[in-house]
């Protein structure tokens, strides 16, 4: 995996770090097999991985730590993590923190447009709900309430294809990313260290939030 850092990265673990427990291979494996089309073998990490979902579909605590910055004021504060990447394959997570002073509920996935240079928004791409379509490495458990205490965390996955196959056709390459927690909610800007390269795929996948592991407990 080639990491490519991110300003004001809060460096989270992508699915190779999600729970085991889940049915298929994770991110890592399918890195792998876009390095390496012919490997038949699968690795030891997905041929003990069990076939139930996490209870309370948590993700894994992320390493590292993100910088401090201001508080929306809808308090929560959302991060940009690593790109990791292996051939025409990108995955980014963000993590959303509750930074105010009361619970914060969400549920489902979040509301994103991708902006160009001049800030003007991508409007021929489409953002799916849920990542089986783009690839089997990052598992989307689906819609669930999650409620975040002041502090407590919850992270969606980023996941697209950076692929040209139409010469005569403008690529999309976008510097900055617009999301909202939800449709209908304030949205903040994140920059992140390159752009989200989709080519000409037109794709971009989401998985829903999901409350981090070791918050709530």
């Amino acid at each position: 995996m080639i990491p490519i850092p991110v300003r004001r990265a809060f460096r989270v673990l992508l699915v190779a770090a999600l729970t085991p427990a889940v049915a298929g291979c994770g991110l890592a494996e399918e890195l792998d097999r876009e390095r390496d089309p012919d490997r038949t073998e699968p690795s030891a990490a997905v041929s003990s991985a069990g076939t139930g979902a996490p209870e309370g579909s948590r993700v894994p605590e992320p390493t590292g730590s993100a910088p401090a910055t201001a508080c929306s004021p809808s308090g929560v504060r959302m991060v940009p993590g690593l790109v990791e990447a292996a051939m025409g394959l990108r995955a980014m997570g963000v993590v959303l923190t509750n930074c105010g002073t009361k619970p914060y509920t969400l549920k489902g996935y979040p509301a994103i447009r991708l902006l160009d240079a001049e800030g003007q928004p991508y409007d021929d791409v489409r953002v799916l709900r849920g990542s089986r379509h783009l690839t089997t490495g990052v598992p989307d458990f689906g819609p669930r309430t999650v409620t975040l205490k002041p502090g407590e965390s919850a992270r969606t996955e980023l996941v697209w294809r950076n692929t040209v196959d139409e010469a005569d056709t403008p690529g999309v390459y976008a510097p900055t990313l617009s999301i909202a927690p939800q449709p209908g909610r304030p949205a903040e800007l994140l920059d992140p260290e390159g752009d989200i390269d989709l080519g000409t795929t037109g794709r971009l996948g989401t998985t829903a939030w999901a409350q981090i592991a070791g918050e709530g407990l």
